[in-house]
């Protein structure tokens, strides 16, 4: 009897069993896919020409659109105000002067650190279709697998079903190129923009042609923002707004004079919005429609995306995630930094580096002597940059229109809220005095970690580091950071710097030398007391460019015409990056502020040299190139 009863109960538990497994079936999630993510990146684009963004701007409907869905960026930076060297921060996640991809334009392409690959090669290996149309311009070489398709008629609609997308589509009807019009298109091209619509920032003249230039750009802006909405009508044709995160956001910063091409916030804040799709909310914690105050930079869009995706972010990547179901929204507003640096700009050398943190902004001038509107043939096609130098040479600008062809401070201080044009320098103001250190050690704690491989010349770096930059930073990172010393001596009073300098300039290292005299020529006139033994390194130095940078020293203080340092030496220049920054030099001497002469002959300079195409913009800017 008890066996039957066992019998069964037994059957009834397995019949129980099977009920319990089969309902857990059927009630068991699926496996959530990963959401789809779509990058629109409009050309040249600082925040201050969006009224999303700031007051002074105009309204951009379909991107206004995408916000109410999604999340507003108040505080999205480049880390560099030119493509290339932005792009190349994107794709690597990595800050350019410790990898190498600071140059723009690329004299030489650098590889990914060791084991770090562009970050859409990690997409597509763990499924996903990586596409972008169609704009690259990394100064990295593009290794296999980071796309499946690059090019201007790539398109998520050519993935295998179910499969997720990452696409990127390049909007460049805003590139600085527009803004190459004539005096005859003045005349002939009216704008949708009212002219009397806006204000003129404070460091630029308020004439008619900065008027109409600005009113041209927020033209190109509207277009811009139409093109947007294109391509969010398509996703949504396409049924995939509700799967898909929309990243819009501006390259860099924007093209007006003294924006794109330098570290002043309108060359490198942007705008940036994310909408974010219905089915994905659960991974993002912010309140949809709100503002995110906390600061995120382009180094941070590489892990935000693998975050997203759900990949695990490589150790070797500098940036952080700021969006993801492990990114508390009360942390991501409390970040307050950014870092940013300019280096070489086509033609044109300077090295600039800048952190900002909550309202206040530092920028640290290595080279102070090499001011904003030094030549740079590219930017001066534009009619208002043209005007703008033309005002100035005949006295008629006023003292903070005036500051980008002075020479510049080693250190700035900006409090960027209550100056949001950077005009009023606070560096001196003793009110600030605990704010500047802060931010000065902030600044060269940062480049002495990286390190910062622009303390070496880029010369230099193509011929000994750019096989591997990144390893050979951390291989020579005690003399980066004795460089940086140096160069920091100028930041000090002139007597306590004079005994290091002078060590330095008898330094067997050919860079402690090449930084002791550019420190003295941002002293200018308070280093007199060199001139003996800067004038025997411009003579004798074995290396060509610290013979031009003593030369440079004594045409800066009119102690000796440099023109036959610079000349001789750029005849036996055998390296165009050499060469070129040799002539970053010779256009500073000839330019209104020196008014040196020079006599450069073609047929005496290397074929090498004279063939570059970068060395060919300073060549012509000097007639010496027809």
């Amino acid at each position: 009897m008890f066996k039957n009863n066992y019998s069964i109960i037994f059957k009834i538990c397995i019949i129980l069993l099977c009920a319990i497994t089969l309902i857990s079936c059927q009630t068991k999630p699926k496996e959530e896919l990963p959401p789809n993510i779509v990058w629109i990146t409009s050309e040249d684009n600082s925040k201050h020409y969006q009224k999303l963004f700031d007051d002074n701007g105009i309204h951009t409907p379909n991107i206004e659109a995408l916000a109410k869905e999604g999340l507003i960026f108040s505080r999205a930076f480049s880390n560099a105000p030119v493509c290339s060297v932005a792009r190349s921060a994107i794709i690597s996640g990595c800050y350019g002067p410790r990898i190498g991809s600071q140059f723009h334009r690329k004299m030489a392409v650098v590889p990914m650190p060791d084991s770090l690959k562009m970050f859409p090669t990690y997409l597509k290996q763990a499924g996903y279709y990586t596409t972008n149309n169609s704009k690259e311009d990394y100064n990295i070489i593009k290794s296999e697998g980071v796309w499946d398709e690059s090019s201007k008629k790539a398109s998520w609609k050519n993935r295998a079903e179910q499969q997720p997308f990452f696409h990127v589509f390049n909007i460049g009807v805003s590139h600085e190129s527009s803004m190459h019009f004539t005096a005859q298109g003045m005349d002939t091209i009216a704008t949708e923009t009212d002219i009397n619509s806006f204000k003129i920032q404070p460091n630029h003249p308020n004439t008619d042609l900065f008027k109409y230039t600005n009113a041209l750009y927020r033209d190109k802006i509207r277009e811009m923002d139409r093109q947007v909405g294109k391509i969010i009508k398509e996703l949504k044709e396409d049924g995939r707004l509700d799967d898909t995160f929309i990243f819009y956001f501006g390259d860099h910063g924007g093209v007006l004079p003294g924006s794109k091409g330098y570290l002043y916030e309108t060359g490198l804040h942007v705008p940036m919005v994310v909408h974010v799709p219905k089915k994905y909310r659960h991974l993002v914690k912010n309140q949809i429609g709100s503002t995110i105050n906390g600061f995120v930079s382009f180094i941070d869009l590489a892990p935000t995306i693998l975050n997203l995706a759900g990949i695990n972010i490589p150790k070797e990547i500098d940036g952080t995630a700021f969006l993801g179901k492990d990114i508390e929204s009360e942390e991501l507003n409390s970040r307050d930094e950014t870092y940013s640096y300019a280096d070489r700009f086509d033609e044109k050398y300077d090295m600039v580096r800048a952190v900002r943190k909550g309202k206040y902004k530092y920028i640290r001038s290595y080279q102070p002597f090499n001011y904003d509107g030094l030549m740079n043939n590219y930017r001066y096609k534009q009619l208002a940059y043209q005007e703008w130098q033309s005002l100035y040479n005949d006295g008629k600008l006023n003292e903070v229109q005036s500051a980008f062809f002075e020479k510049r401070a080693p250190e700035m201080l900006f409090d960027v809220d209550a100056d949001p044009y950077e005009t009023k320098n606070l560096a001196d103001d003793p009110a600030y005095s605990s704010t500047l250190i802060n931010m000065r050690e902030k600044l060269a704690s940062w480049v002495k970690e990286m390190p910062d491989l622009s303390f070496y010349p880029e010369h230099f770096l193509i011929e000994k580091a750019f096989q591997n930059p990144a390893q050979f930073g951390k291989k020579h990172k005690d003399e980066i950071q004795k460089y940086i010393e140096i160069a920091d001596l100028n930041l000090l009073n002139f007597d306590d710097a004079k005994n290091s300098l002078t060590t330095a300039l008898k330094s067997s290292d050919p860079w402690e030398r090449y930084w002791a005299i550019i420190a003295c020529s941002a002293f200018g006139q308070q280093a007199m007391g060199m001139e003996s033994q800067i004038t025997e390194m411009a003579s004798q130095d074995t290396e060509l460019i610290n013979r031009v940078r003593a030369a440079e020293f004594l045409g800066i203080v009119k102690k000796l015409n440099p023109s036959t340092v610079m000349t001789n030496s750029l005849y036996e220049s055998e390296k165009p990056s050499e060469a070129l920054l040799i002539l970053n030099s010779v256009v500073l001497m000839e330019s209104g502020k020196y008014n040196y002469k020079f006599n450069i002959q073609l047929d005496s300079i290397s074929k090498t040299v004279a063939e570059d195409s970068e060395v060919q913009l300073r060549l012509k800017y000097l007639n010496i190139l027809k």
